[in-house]
């Protein structure tokens, strides 16, 4: 929302239309506002839906624990049973569905997850999560669990509910629209701001309108970073944004690498039987413990996830799954009938965007720094609701309190040097390429503008030059 745009006095709007012959930051400061404005009134909304759904994904971290304590959390004991055991224990209480993944006990007093799939009542794209104590095999309970970070029932709905409004694929286009938008927004009241004189940017002394200028842009001015990476990020999963991205890593050689899961075709240990699911392989296995073992031996420690072999011809794959600083990424391929490691891939060698998006993700996700990283989430996510209530009461204070202010008159763009206005168009266009969210609607914005002001100037209702 406009710290400028929405408090305009009419001696601004005159200032904001500069003579012809004017250039520099007068030309092109009401092009500014009155984008900054626009951008501000009708993409709002969508932010603060993003930004208070993302304020309750970021504390479901810890609500998380204390709901479901009695499955994550055990005594401590004096050894933990073998993890072939401890599986054994949750089959045998949930017989149904598919071994898909083992997530032995991080830490002492946690328990161990054994992730089923395929179970009757559990979304496709989730498992069921069966809690087992590591130390007596007592199996705790059964929940559902999304995503690499286990996600269990609450933080999904939640984060199911950020992401797309449980809408599904259509919702998730409202929070590509916000992370399109957030970034231009809080650009635009970057320069705003500091285009501003140095007098008019104080909080103390003011009042009324002037006073929610200067609390909108000091604030603005501290949370804009986090706003920038907040926008980067959420545009790296979207659906079109993130498909650009993630054509471009491709051509670039910068896709996340994968350990080699699959033996070699017709290898010594083809012949090992036929599968009938993952991690339900007959033939000679040697076994979780010994695949285990042999991933702690390539330096593999806590916390891990152990994906048994999807087929015949596939191996066991140990990966790390710590998301928190400093990241565990490593992973290791373990030949089923052999117990020996085939491949190791190391989160170090990973290319440089690769390290970046899962860096950046993590951050975004509220895991990369743990507490810390969630009480800044909070704090990001608070000065946006705050600064679009500011933003909606700039608008309403400049209207005197009975209705919201006139927006800024049409035409800003004719007054912009040439060699200024046709690199920016020029790298608008680029932009809406690749970032479609950002430029279908502002497309849209014009020509509906550009409509009705030639209504307006047929009309006889405008004096300056028609757009278009």
């Amino acid at each position: 929302m406009s710290a400028e745009a929405a408090v305009l006095t009419p001696g601004d709007v005159q200032e904001s239309q500069p003579p012809g012959g004017r250039s520099g930051w007068a030309s092109l400061r009401p092009l500014v506002l009155r984008l900054h404005f626009y951008a501000g009134v009708l993409i709002a909304p969508f932010l603060l839906v993003a930004a208070t759904t993302g304020l309750l994904y970021a504390c479901s971290y810890q609500t998380e624990k204390i709901v479901y304590a009695d499955e994550l959390r055990v005594p401590v004991g004096k050894s933990e049973l073998p993890i072939s055991r401890q599986v054994a224990a949750a089959r045998q209480a949930h017989p149904e569905g598919t071994l898909s993944a083992i997530r032995p006990s991080p830490e002492d007093g946690a328990t161990t997850r054994v992730l089923l799939s395929g179970v009757p009542g559990v979304g496709a794209d989730h498992t069921l999560a069966v809690f087992v104590d590591p130390y007596t095999g007592e199996v705790r309970g059964a929940l559902e669990q999304y995503g690499s970070t286990g996600a269990l029932p609450l933080r999904t709905w939640i984060d199911e509910l950020h992401r797309d409004l449980h809408l599904g694929e259509p919702g998730r286009l409202y929070s590509e629209l916000a992370a399109s938008w957030l970034w231009v927004i809080a650009s635009g009241g970057l320069v705003l701001w500091f285009g501003r004189r140095r007098a008019r940017r104080k909080v103390r002394g003011t009042a009324g309108r002037r006073r929610t200028v200067s609390l909108h842009g000091s604030v603005g001015i501290w949370a804009a970073t986090g706003l920038f990476f907040l926008s980067a990020t959420g545009l790296t999963w979207s659906t079109y944004a993130g498909q650009s991205i993630t054509d471009l890593r491709e051509a670039i050689g910068q896709t996340t690498p994968t350990v080699t899961a699959s033996l070699a075709a017709g290898g010594e240990h083809a012949e090992h039987g036929a599968s009938s699911g993952a991690g339900e392989t007959r033939g000679k296995d040697v076994g979780l413990d010994a695949v285990l073992k042999a991933a702690r031996g390539e330096r593999l420690s806590n916390p891990v996830e152990i994906v048994p072999p999807a087929d015949a011809s596939s191996a066991y794959v140990v990966r790390q799954i710590q998301r928190s600083w400093p990241e565990k990424q490593d992973s290791v391929a373990v030949d089923p009938a052999t117990g020996e490691v085939t491949d190791v891939l190391r989160f170090a060698d990973y290319p440089v965007l690769a390290k970046l998006t899962r860096w950046g993700i993590d951050a975004h996700s509220g895991v990369l720094f743990g507490l810390v990283n969630q009480i800044a989430l909070v704090a990001f996510a608070s000065c946006l609701i705050l600064l679009i209530v500011w933003g909606y009461r700039m608008w309403w204070q400049r209207g005197r309190g009975a209705s919201f202010g006139r927006p800024l008159p049409r035409g800003a763009w004719q007054n912009v040097p040439a060699y200024v206005l046709v690199p920016l168009i020029a790298t608008v266009g680029v932009l809406s390429y690749f970032v479609p969210l950002l430029g279908i609607p502002l497309a849209a914005f014009l020509a509906v503008d550009i409509g009705l002001g030639e209504i307006a100037y047929r009309r006889g209702e405008r004096t300056y030059v028609p757009v278009g």
